[in-house]
């Protein structure tokens, strides 16, 4: 049965006409007598019936109107629980994040919040374009992709920007190019690399560089986890891209930006349109705005 048909019925056993209740609907009496008859065909006994001029209520469609009362209530009730769960601070919130993120920002985040709404933080490194269904488990999904490789796609999510992050060049801190403030692509063009796996987000990233110096860059190591890349690179065998603002590189690894080249990552926050019709989930993406804006540059 139809919620909206029960309704009708109801008004008719309290209005009495079917002029009285296309008034009160605001549609025409043909729509309310539409709308009785398909409820009609839901049910294995008369619901009105023909006295004089005026259509009535049977003692089935009588005891239907009163259940449709009681189910009038549940369903103002179930409006709102809905209301009450949009609307509230308390919801709990799943959020995922790639690895360099969720170490950079679930803990000033959950500082930020002091349990109101409550977190459910997960770790998710994925392939770029594995990010998205994410948003099937997580109310929010940060995630991150090459500023110049391919956008999130908008009909299945909706993508709210945290941070253009710069990648620069991390190299040992005995490297003879370690004094310099900046590098160019010629400098580093020749070294040995360390590249994520293939399909993976920054994977795109060194393309950049490799177009900007006409060249394949020499790529030996693949490595998605920034802070296993950055111990080979404390040890002299490799150079990497690491981002500057939310991995910090360990003691024998210094970042330097390219000066000739522009190799960024965009890291945004990725819902369900839904989301972000709750109160919760916008208290959320509002402390992720905060702290992402606040992460300092590091060298």
């Amino acid at each position: 049965m139809d919620v909206r048909q029960l309704t009708i019925l109801r008004e008719l056993a309290e209005r009495g006409s079917l002029v009285a209740v296309a008034r009160a609907l605001h549609v025409t009496p043909s729509a309310v007598s539409q709308q009785l008859a398909a409820l009609q065909r839901t049910c294995p006994v008369p619901l009105t019936e023909k006295r004089g001029r005026r259509l009535a209520l049977t003692p089935a469609g009588e005891a239907l109107a009163v259940a449709a009362v009681d189910v009038a209530a549940a369903m103002d009730r179930a409006r709102t629980a809905v209301a009450g769960h949009l609307d509230s601070p308390d919801t709990e919130v799943g959020v995922s994040a790639f690895h360099s993120a969720a170490l950079a920002w679930f803990g000033p985040l959950l500082t930020a919040l002091d349990g109101s709404p409550p977190l459910r933080c997960a770790d998710e490194d994925v392939a770029q374009h594995e990010f998205p269904a994410l948003v099937a488990d997580y109310d929010v999904v940060v995630a991150h992709r090459p500023e110049a490789g391919p956008s999130w796609p908008a009909r299945r999510v909706r993508v709210v920007p945290l941070l253009v992050e710069p990648l620069h060049v991390a190299i040992a801190a005995g490297h003879p190019l370690a004094g310099r403030e900046h590098l160019t692509v010629a400098d580093v063009a020749g070294e040995r690399w360390i590249s994520v796996h293939e399909g993976f987000p920054l994977a795109g990233a060194l393309d950049v560089v490799a177009a900007a110096a006409r060249r394949p860059l020499d790529v030996v190591h693949r490595i998605n986890e920034f802070f296993v890349a950055a111990s080979v690179v404390a040890s002299g065998d490799a150079v990497a891209l690491l981002p500057s603002r939310t991995t910090r590189p360990e003691p024998g690894v210094v970042l330097r930006p390219l000066a000739d080249v522009s190799v960024n990552r965009r890291v945004d926050a990725l819902l369900r349109p839904e989301a972000l019709a709750r109160r919760s989930v916008r208290a959320v993406l509002d402390a992720l705005r905060e702290v992402a804006g606040t992460a300092p540059e590091l060298g």
